[in-house]
Formats: structure tokens, C-alpha cells, sequence
């Protein structure tokens, strides 16, 4: 079941465009966003949440259209950038205290059930946090609002491989628990990991939308893994 819908489209800067950008995200199922930077990649994460407005195209989640439906759709959905911007000398708790008011749907239940996987402590401030531990806290205020759908741009970015590790191991415990996950990445390697799907970008363009075993299938040569396939790709795009 399709529950996100990117159809065609289209933002203008002076020195790049995104063109009739489409794609679609299953339920339940994790999809690896990749292309090189500068490829469009957050460009268009961010028009997924009217954070810049396009210049054509629809985007719709659960069926419902975002532009006409924001407030409730974002009721429903997570976003993260990988990294805590705001409130970093307040303790966690106090955070928490503010954030959930915000969402009629907080589930306290959750809360206490990740901040125990996460292992975070209330007491603790953002400024404290290693880097990994504040992507589980970005995680975890979404999760406690029963985000259904995860949109993460560059969430392993800058973690240790330990770290990259154990949030991919949250990554496939969400999809279990039918949780939608896209993420944008260069690292590859996380794909191979724990992605069902891969949507390609390169220079504002979607070049693939399909399933991993598809995209290893079908751009795929001899013995090559996701990242020779990536490495290759951007190569030949450049001739």
C-alpha cells in the first residue's frame, strides 16, 4: 500500500532544479534515499513537508492531499535531520514537557518504552548527548506521538560505526512494528543493511523508484555491491 505520493514535482533555484520529481513510499517497509550531495535529496524531503513551497507537483500522505491537510498530517508523521538544534542547555525532560503538548496523540507509554530502549536519561541535555543519542532523541519525540510514517534526512551521518549500527537495528525494529521509514544517506552500506527500497537521485532527477533487489538487478554488473553501482552511476552521469 502506498503511503506517501510525490507527484512531479518542481522547485527553481538560480543554480539548480528539482524536475518532476516522483516517487511513492510503502507501508511498513524502509526506503533508502540516496544520491550525492547537492543531488536534490533535501530539497525534496523538505518540500515532502511544505518546509519550502514547490513550484508545481502533489504530495499526499494516507491518501490525503498535504497542502489541504497539513495540521493533521503532521499529527501523524516524524521528521529528523540527524542532529538537536534547539533547547541544547535544557535537560531532556523539560523538552519532553513541551513537545508533547503539542500532540494530542502522546502515547506516555511509548515515551517510557523508548526512552528505556534508547537508554536516555531525562536528566540529561542535548549538548551532552554523543551524536547518536541524539538522533535516538529526535526518534524518540516522533515515536511518542505514534508517528506512522519517519522522514530522516542523513540520520547515520557523522555517527560512529557502533552508533550507525545499533540505529539500524531501530530502523528494522520500526518496520516490524509497521512504522514507514524513508531516509536519504550517501553511506551505502547502511542500505544494503536494512533497505527494502531504493529511490535514486542525481542533479534534481529521480533516475530509480523500485525495490533494492531490483535496483541491484537491473543497474546492477557483475559482483557489484550498492555503493559500486552508486560510484558508477554518478560517473557516467557526468560524461
Amino acid at each position: 500500500m502506498k503511503i506517501v505520493e510525490i507527484k512531479k514535482i518542481c522547485k527553481t533555484y538560480p543554480e539548480f532544479r528539482l524536475k518532476d520529481v516522483s516517487f511513492s513510499l510503502e507501508g511498513g517497509k524502509i526506503t533508502g534515499f540516496i544520491g550525492r550531495n547537492g543531488a536534490g535529496k533535501t530539497t525534496t524531503i523538505k518540500s515532502m513537508l511544505n518546509l519550502i513551497h514547490t513550484d508545481s507537483g502533489e504530495i499526499s500522505y494516507f491518501g490525503l492531499p498535504l497542502y489541504e491537510n497539513e495540521t493533521e498530517i503532521k499529527q501523524r508523521i516524524g521528521y529528523s535531520t540527524g542532529t538537536i538544534s534547539w533547547y541544547p542547555r535544557k535537560a531532556i525532560g523539560d523538552i519532553v514537557k513541551i513537545t508533547k503538548e503539542f500532540y494530542p496523540t502522546w502515547d506516555e507509554e511509548a515515551y517510557q518504552k523508548y526512552m528505556k530502549l534508547f537508554k536516555l536519561d531525562e536528566k540529561k541535555k542535548p549538548i551532552e548527548l554523543s551524536e547518536g543519542m541524539k538522533v535516538k532523541f529526535n526518534l524518540l519525540l516522533a515515536l511518542s506521538h505514534k508517528a506512522e510514517v519517519l522522514i530522516l534526512d542523513e540520520p547515520t551521518s557523522g555517527l560512529d560505526p557502533f552508533s550507525r549500527d545499533e540505529l539500524l537495528e531501530v530502523f528494522t525494529t520500526l518496520k516490524e512494528h509497521g512504522v514507514t521509514i524513508l531516509f536519504s544517506t550517501h553511506i551505502t552500506s547502511d542500505l544494503e543493511r536494512c533497505a527494502d527500497n531504493i529511490v535514486y537521485i542525481s542533479r534534481g532527477e529521480i533516475k530509480a523508484d523500485c525495490s533494492k533487489n531490483d535496483f541491484l538487478k537491473n543497474y546492477g554488473k557483475d559482483k557489484e555491491t550498492l555503493e559500486d553501482i552508486f560510484l558508477r552511476l554518478e560517473k557516467e552521469a557526468r560524461v
